[in-house]
């Protein structure tokens, strides 16, 4: 190969697999070397230089240069070079594929769905694959060959030559992300998203603060008839969002967090020490307040980062040990930026997350 058609050979692999050019001269130095020391039989200290601008190929040692027509290497020590090359190759551009999407851990990306490898789902990315495993689907969703799909990346490791990439669905940054492409305030950071909790599938809780007291964060949120916040329960395939105002109050936050259960801000006596809350609702509310199958209640909790309990005032009077409750997870929200209050120095009354 001569000097003019190496530096085109460079310059198309550079062009179609996105690898600096100084990357693929260096691979090719390495196993031309490779392919020398097998042809020359000399040892590991004998170095290839090629010519960035002109493509000239000079090899040397500690005792000499040498000239050799690589179209005189041989078979065997061509077909080393060969493998050499492509081996580097391959790893520099896992390097760059690792670089790109580690960068975006966190982000949403589409795909198309390739094919199923035992429970998961193998997404086509564009220039990668992606793996979308069981725990990380939404249970009831099914995907077939073709379909187009969303999710966020979890996950970015080396697997050998391989990038190997993890998204999910059940992550509460879907639902964070889903929300930044439908709403244009959040986008822009006039309206922030505090805290999301979900139960994947079922039902999530959104918590939003509104930078500017001119914007109503929630209106913005749900969108003109509905349309915004559609949009998105339509990509969760029906799953029930509920958008709260968020505020630094616990009481406040409690009592936003528990709706649609009407809370009295009176009725909320939270206990610093053991960081729970008793919530005192009225009969008729108590089913709402505690949810099917105790969901709401306990979202409610995940999203304060405080065990609520909720009773009646019969209950509460007479010292009743009943009533729902959902023990609080430290406020985790599957890797949201937002944590919750690890202490208070307020009062009990008044206290502040």
């Amino acid at each position: 190969m001569n000097p003019e058609d190496l530096l085109r050979m460079i310059d198309i692999i550079h062009r179609e697999k996105d690898i600096p050019k100084d990357v693929i001269f260096r691979a090719l130095e390495d196993a031309l070397a490779a392919g020398v020391r097998k042809r020359l039989g000399v040892g590991e200290d004998l170095v290839v230089h090629i010519d960035r601008k002109t493509g000239e190929v000079k090899m040397e040692d500690d005792e000499e240069e040498y000239e050799i027509d690589l179209a005189e290497l041989g078979r065997i020590a061509a077909q080393a070079v060969k493998q050499g090359f492509q081996q580097r190759l391959r790893e520099a551009e896992r390097d760059v594929l690792f670089e790109e999407y580690e960068a975006r851990v966190g982000q949403l990306v589409n795909g198309v769905v390739q094919r199923y490898e035992g429970d998961s789902l193998v997404v086509n990315l564009g220039r990668v694959e992606a793996v979308l495993g069981k725990e990380d689907r939404v249970r009831g969703e099914n995907f077939n060959p073709g379909d187009r799909i969303r999710a966020i990346i979890v996950e970015v490791r080396k697997d050998g030559s391989r990038v190997r990439i993890l998204v999910s669905r059940t992550h509460p940054d879907l639902v964070r992300r889903l929300f930044e492409l439908e709403v244009p305030e959040i986008a822009d950071s006039i309206i922030e998203i505090k805290r999301v909790v979900r139960e994947p599938g079922y039902r999530t809780k959104m918590a939003v603060l509104s930078q500017d007291p001119k914007i109503d964060s929630i209106g913005a949120c749900v969108g003109v008839r509905g349309s915004r916040i559609k949009a998105v329960i339509d990509e969760l395939r029906g799953e029930r969002i509920d958008i709260i105002k968020w505020s630094d109050s616990l009481e406040t936050l409690i009592m936003n967090g528990l709706k649609p259960a009407t809370i009295h801000l009176d009725n909320i006596y939270p206990d610093i020490d053991t960081k729970s809350a008793v919530v005192i609702v009225d009969e008729d509310q108590q089913s709402l307040a505690i949810g099917k199958r105790g969901q709401n209640v306990r979202l409610a909790s995940r999203l304060c980062g405080w065990e609520i309990n909720i009773k009646t005032r019969q209950e509460f009077d007479s010292g009743d040990t009943g009533g729902g409750s959902a023990p609080s997870d430290g406020g985790g929200d599957g890797g949201n930026s937002t944590s919750a209050p690890e202490s208070d120095p307020a009062a009990a009354r008044g206290a502040q997350v």
